[in-house]
């Protein structure tokens, strides 16, 4: 590994350390809201699971950072939006004060990710180091070999990977309340087909927006459109469904996340469209 860092600018190990105790942080400061939370109830549980992957996201996206993939950046951006909001609907309980080390650890990892994003996408020896693309299979003169490939389409590495990244999140920002209104069950069955419906709804999403970023990638309006009315959708589902489920507890702790990820890509979106007009690719951005 040294040897691997050796030729990389400084900036570029100082983030790898910064991701890994950042990967650390989420998991530490997880296991505290867990310790000194008054009750430890299916939502917490389904809530504390689905934040801890976020340490998993975080090793992911130090791979990217290792292999300098241009991937890194958007998928850097929406961890550390997701990372915010879901440690942070953690730290405060439904009743009471929130937990001192619990206050203090959110402190410290809120501060992780804005360095991150801010070594992401402000330094320009990263910017410089994030350039390289995923090797694709390709016919040589030797044979079959995995080289890499810059895209066809070089807008694809700028904010429309940003767009596409943060679409895919809202599949499980929606199956996560969902599958916490489960636990609601037992004292509402008159909800079991919402829930349903809800559930299934999340994984449609996951396949309308994977269908839709085929077309995206060509850089077409319509697909930019239909992107956004995906987006429009999944908030029309599952806003009202958290409320009406989980309260306004629900509402504030997943859909606030879900609407952050939206605005992300309403404005990744938008800048895409923004540089396909005026025929410019964003080299950094």
């Amino acid at each position: 590994m040294v040897l691997v860092d050796a030729g990389r600018p400084a900036a570029v190990r100082v983030l790898k350390v910064l991701l890994v105790l950042t990967a650390v942080a989420t998991a530490v400061v997880e296991v505290l809201n867990y310790r000194y939370a008054p009750e430890h109830g299916f939502g917490l549980a389904v809530r504390t699971g689905w934040a801890l992957l976020r340490t998993v996201g975080w090793l992911i996206l130090i791979w990217h950072v290792n292999r300098g993939r241009a991937a890194a950046r958007p998928l850097g951006l929406i961890l550390a939006i997701t990372t915010i909001f879901a440690v942070g609907r953690l730290v405060v309980p439904q009743t009471g004060a929130p937990p001192l080390p619990g206050l203090a650890g959110f402190g410290v990892l809120l501060v992780l990710c804005l360095v991150v994003v801010a070594l992401l996408y402000r330094h320009e020896g990263i910017a410089g180091h994030l350039v390289r693309h995923p090797k694709k299979l390709v016919v040589t003169g030797k044979g079959l070999a995995f080289e890499e490939r810059a895209p066809r389409r070089p807008a694809v590495t700028g904010w429309l990977i940003t767009a596409r990244v943060s679409a895919f999140t809202y599949s499980p920002l929606m199956l996560v309340p969902a599958l916490i209104a489960i636990g609601e069950l037992a004292d509402r069955p008159q909800w079991v087909l919402a829930v349903v419906f809800w559930i299934a709804a999340g994984i449609a999403t996951s396949y309308a927006v994977l269908l839709n970023t085929a077309f995206l990638a060509r850089g077409k309006r319509p697909a930019r459109v239909t992107m956004v009315w995906i987006g429009l959708g999944v908030l029309v589902i599952d806003l009202p469904l958290a409320w009406l489920l989980l309260g306004v507890d629900g509402l504030v702790r997943d859909g606030a996340p879900l609407v952050a990820a939206f605005l992300v890509n309403v404005y990744a979106l938008w800048r895409t469209g923004k540089l396909g007009r005026t025929g410019k690719v964003p080299a950094a951005t």
